[in-house]
């Protein structure tokens, strides 16, 4: 466990007025700058109550080192079951959420975490993803002819942004590519707060549906993926068709919005997007910047188990701690000029793939497709840009994921 900050040495420190709610509202015309009122509460306190949707009074975390310090900390939990959501949701007043499904890491603790992690590390190791460097190239190669074949005028998400990660992961997980179809459907809706979270369950359930049949296939005749690998192990076919789904979804939604935001966030900075074009070997440093910059990934829950004393604040066991990514990824006191853009920055140690046990299983895969899927879109369209005013591309309207729905780009024909 790490040491808590150096200002949290006591429990006594006078507080403000609760919160009344999570600030979520983006400011107009800056579409990757997070709420404003976060980098105020950061420097007033970085731990901050705050009254949640259904009434609970809990906390808010926007300081870099206190939500560096709640995900290091065993005494705070990942449980679903045990968190009160900080989203206006539909229902959120009265809602409960259930346990997590099996096989879903995120919503987990040890050991039932320990056991399915040990499983799957060995699986995503830098350099077995980076032997998958040749197979992003491949595939970002066919959508870039795909997309020069049709001329200028295209929608970056549907054409590049979405169908990259998601054959990516398939691919992986050894998803025949017949099925791909199906499976993006009950990802993209099970990561989707535009409904009910009903909704949400639906969606995951079908999805763990299908992935319990493909589990199924692969038992009966292992191919060389990842799933076929897990069949080798103590995991029961529940346990494979629940991880399965958890990687699958995990896999393509969170990268699919990086490449989407991330052009988004280069072509509106276009001396970053012509630096990139101008070294290729930038790439590392620029998903780097790009991945705190954006916090795509920006809100995450934790609830003391135990009573804890942090940021000079005293957390009582059963509160739940919002943690806004976005805003400590954003803290000048860990990054300076926090709010520029700047891919030569040495932005190692952003929040954004987590931290912790729960930090992100398939970060590695998640820089590789990045790192080659940006430069090869900006090199292979040099006049990219967007076909719309910035202020017309439609972003997300969930509160979990920040990103765009649609980003139309054009460039000069040859």
């Amino acid at each position: 466990m790490e040491n808590t900050p150096s200002h949290a040495s006591s429990a006594q420190s006078p507080s403000p007025a609760p919160l009344d709610g999570l600030p979520f509202a983006r400011p107009a015309g800056c579409p990757f700058g997070p709420p404003a009122e976060l980098a105020a509460l950061r420097a007033e306190q970085p731990l901050r109550r705050m009254r949640y949707p259904d009434g609970h009074l809990g906390w808010l975390a926007t300081g870099y080192s206190v939500v560096r310090a709640v995900t290091a900390d065993a005494r705070f939990s990942s449980r679903y079951e045990l968190m009160h959501i900080p989203f206006p949701l539909p229902g959120a007043e009265s809602a409960t959420i259930p346990p997590a499904p099996v096989g879903d890491l995120t919503g987990i603790d040890p050991p039932e975490h320990t056991r399915y992690r040990r499983l799957l590390t060995g699986k995503f190791t830098v350099r077995r993803m980076r032997e998958l460097t040749s197979r992003v190239g491949e595939i970002t190669a066919e959508h870039l002819d795909a997309m020069a074949r049709r001329g200028p005028g295209v929608d970056l998400v549907a054409a590049y942004a979405h169908p990259v990660p998601a054959l990516m992961i398939c691919e992986l997980l050894g998803v025949p590519y017949a099925d791909r179809d199906r499976f993006q459907h009950h990802a993209l809706a099970a990561s989707s707060t535009d409904g009910t979270l009903e909704d949400q369950y639906a969606a995951l359930a079908a999805l763990q549906e299908y992935v319990r049949e493909l589990v199924v296939a692969k038992r009966a005749r292992p191919t060389d993926d990842l799933l076929s690998d897990l069949t080798g192990s103590d995991l029961t076919d529940e346990e494979l068709a629940g991880i399965g789904s958890f990687l699958l979804g995990a896999g393509l939604d969170t990268t699919s919005n990086m490449l989407a935001l991330g052009t988004f966030a280069l072509l509106t900075h276009p001396e970053q997007a012509d630096a990139l074009r101008a070294d290729p070997g930038l790439a590392d440093q620029a998903v780097e910047e790009l991945m705190r910059y954006l916090s795509i990934a920006h809100t995450g829950v934790r609830t003391a188990l135990e009573d804890v004393e942090l940021a000079g604040q005293l957390i009582r066991a059963g509160e739940s701690v919002t943690l806004s990514v976005q805003a400590a990824n954003r803290d000048p006191l860990r990054f300076p000029e926090p709010d520029r853009l700047d891919l030569r920055r040495k932005a190692t140690g952003h929040l954004s793939f987590g931290h912790g046990i729960h930090q992100c299983l398939g970060q590695q895969l998640a820089r590789v497709e990045m790192r080659v899927a940006f430069p090869a879109l900006l090199t292979r369209f040099p006049t990219l840009r967007l076909a719309i005013p910035v202020e017309e591309v439609p972003p997300r309207t969930d509160l979990t994921l920040h990103g765009v729905q649609r980003l139309p780009v054009t460039w000069d024909a040859d």
